[in-house]
């Protein structure tokens, strides 16, 4: 009998594409990682599976338990997918503010939504996840201080950049929310190559830009670690929404607000640098983000 792949087995390995026309300097070349194609829809498909099997690995949780997590959203899907792939209850708890797409999904999957008002926020979210666990409610994956976030990174997002660059890549630009993303993948690339420079993105002051995050020191995620990324650049919201529509309307590539952000960064580089190769993460796709508006004009 042939040996079908679960839908686990494709998550990852997803491409790399090349900006053709808004690339401002023609010496360099600046690659997409299409990170939408996973299957649940974002590069969160990659540490939500590995944070889930690592922990029943150890023996923290058992097929049937009940998991809780704080998310904005592409984390949510991704678990509310790797639970219902792995058999658990997944109790998710967002800001109210988020897209309409989002809640859908996870409640697609399976997932038990708690919200929390816009203006509390991730912090009030990340506190209520700690209330429910101390209440017995299940045990939360903590995606801000888990190890097997930037781990899942490290053994795959990573070395798939080097492989599909054949080892040319010099800059690497991500979004940071968790900052799992850009922890791990940097933490292979150094290894490869120290002088590749990593570049992380945060929120200018007073701009709201789902998935990434400016947070208070006492909330700043215990995974990150600030020597491992070279540069911090804030990214306007506006400058963030404009790039997004103009890689769906120039270049065909449909990707949300953080991902714009991504590639208006790589696009500043790009026009101070000679002979660069830069890959920046798409981090989801811009069809969970229709209902907000962000693609009008």
């Amino acid at each position: 009998m042939n040996e079908y792949p679960t839908i686990e087995a494709i998550i990852g390995n997803t491409p790399v594409v090349a900006l053709q026309r808004i690339n401002p300097n023609s010496s360099n070349t600046i690659l997409l990682k299409l990170e939408g194609q996973n299957p649940a829809g974002s590069v969160k498909d990659r540490p939500a599976l590995n944070m889930i099997a690592q922990a029943e690995r150890r023996g923290d949780i058992q097929p049937g338990d009940s998991l809780i997590e704080a998310t904005s959203g592409n984390t949510g899907i991704a678990l509310a997918m790797a639970a219902a792939i792995k058999g658990y209850t997944m109790h998710l708890i967002m800001p109210d503010n988020m897209s309409q797409e989002r809640k859908s999904a996870m409640s697609a999957y399976g997932a038990v939504l708690h919200l929390v008002s816009k203006e509390e926020g991730m912090e009030r979210a990340r506190d209520l996840a700690l209330e429910m666990q101390a209440q017995g409610k299940g045990k939360v994956l903590n995606q801000f201080g888990n190890d097997d976030n930037p781990a899942a990174h490290y053994s795959s997002t990573g070395p798939e950049i080097w492989q599909q660059t054949q080892g040319t890549v010099t800059h690497f630009v991500s979004s940071m929310g968790t900052t799992g993303t850009i922890m791990g993948i940097s933490k292979y690339l150094k290894e490869q190559n120290s002088e590749v420079q990593i570049v992380g993105l945060q929120p200018a002051e007073g701009s709201s830009i789902p998935g990434i995050r400016r947070w208070p020191k006492e909330y700043l995620p215990t995974i990150f670690d600030e020597s491992r990324v070279d540069q911090v650049m804030d990214i306007n919201q506006e400058e963030a929404e404009i790039t997004m529509r103009r890689l769906a309307k120039e270049e065909g590539i449909f990707c949300g607000v953080s991902s714009g952000g991504a590639v208006s960064a790589a696009l500043r580089l790009s026009e101070t640098l000679e002979n660069a190769v830069i890959v920046a993460i798409i981090c989801d796709r811009g069809d969970r983000y229709l209902s907000t508006g962000v693609f009008n004009d």
